[in-house]
C-alpha cells in the first residue's frame, strides 16, 4: 500500500467505519494531516497501535489539545485499550503538567466513557498507602535511576529537601506504583510527557537514561519520539532526539 492507501486503512481502525476526516473547509490541509500522521508516522518504528494510542493521549493532554485527545480516547479504545490503561496513562501525567491540566483531560476520558456506557469510577489501581507511599516510590525511583537517587536526597539543602521527598511520594509513590501500565510503558510516557512540555532537556536526558534502565532500547526511544512529532512540531522533537543521542551515543 500506499501511504494515502495506509492513512485511509489506518483511520478507519482507529475512528471506525464511515468516519472520514473533515475535508469540506480545509481539504488540503487535512490530506497532509491524514497521510502524514496515519500514512507515514504511525508506521514507523517497532510500536504496536497501543503503545502509539497511549504516547498519543499523553501528549494530547500535555498540550491541553483536548477535542482532539476526545477523538482518541475512542481510538484507544478500538484499537484495544481498556479503561484502565487509558485513565492511567493520563493520571501518569500528573506530576509534571499539574493537576488542573490533568482534570481536563478527566473530564474529557469520563465524557467519552460515559457516552460508551463505561461504568465510572473504574476499578482503582492504587498499591500504597499513606505509610509506605514514600518508601515504594524511592525504590521504585532506585529501580530506575539507581543510587544516585539516595544521594540526591542526602545532598538536598535543608530548605529543599521536601522537595526531593515530594518526588519519590508523589511522583513515583503515587503514580508509578499504580497497576494498569508496567514501568516500561510508564517511563516511556514520561519521556513523551516532558519532550512534548519543551524546556526540560535536563530532565529529558535524565529519563532517556531512565528508558534504558527498564529496558526501552534507543531505538524504542527514537520511535516514541517521532510518534509525538505531529503532535509537539519539530522544534521539540529535534531537541528530545538530541537528549537521546548525546544520552546514547550512536555505535
Amino acid at each position: 500500500m500506499n501511504r494515502v492507501e495506509k492513512s485511509e486503512d489506518k483511520f478507519i481502525q482507529l475512528f471506525g467505519e464511515g468516519v472520514t476526516p473533515a475535508h469540506v473547509a480545509d481539504p488540503d490541509f487535512q490530506d497532509i494531516l491524514s497521510h502524514f500522521i496515519f500514512g507515514e508516522v504511525f508506521y514507523q518504528g517497532n510500536l504496536d497501535d497501543k503503545q502509539r494510542e497511549l504516547i498519543t493521549l499523553v501528549v494530547l493532554t500535555t498540550n491541553q489539545t483536548l477535542p482532539q485527545l476526545k477523538a482518541h480516547v475512542s481510538a484507544g479504545l478500538n484499537v484495544g485499550l481498556t479503561p484502565v490503561e487509558i485513565k492511567e496513562a493520563v493520571y501518569q501525567c500528573t506530576p509534571y503538567i499539574g493537576f488542573p491540566k490533568t482534570l481536563n483531560a478527566i473530564n474529557e476520558v469520563n465524557e467519552v466513557f460515559k457516552a460508551k456506557n463505561i461504568a465510572l469510577p473504574i476499578e482503582s489501581q492504587k498499591t500504597i498507602d499513606d505509610d509506605n507511599r514514600f518508601q515504594k516510590g524511592l525504590a521504585t525511583q532506585v529501580e530506575i535511576f539507581g543510587d544516585v537517587i539516595r544521594k540526591m536526597q542526602e545532598s538536598a539543602p535543608s530548605n529543599q529537601k521536601h522537595i526531593q521527598e515530594y518526588l519519590s511520594a508523589f511522583c513515583f509513590g503515587d503514580f508509578y506504583t499504580r497497576g494498569g501500565l508496567d514501568i516500561k510503558t510508564r517511563e516511556l510516557l514520561t519521556l513523551c510527557i516532558i519532550s512534548a512540555l519543551g524546556g526540560a532537556e535536563g530532565q529529558v536526558k535524565a529519563h532517556v537514561q531512565g528508558n534504558q534502565n527498564v529496558g526501552n532500547d534507543k531505538g524504542t526511544l527514537i520511535t516514541a519520539i517521532t510518534h509525538c512529532l505531529p503532535y509537539m512540531g519539530f522544534p521539540r522533537t529535534l531537541n528530545a532526539l538530541a537528549c537521546v543521542n548525546e544520552m546514547i551515543p550512536q555505535n
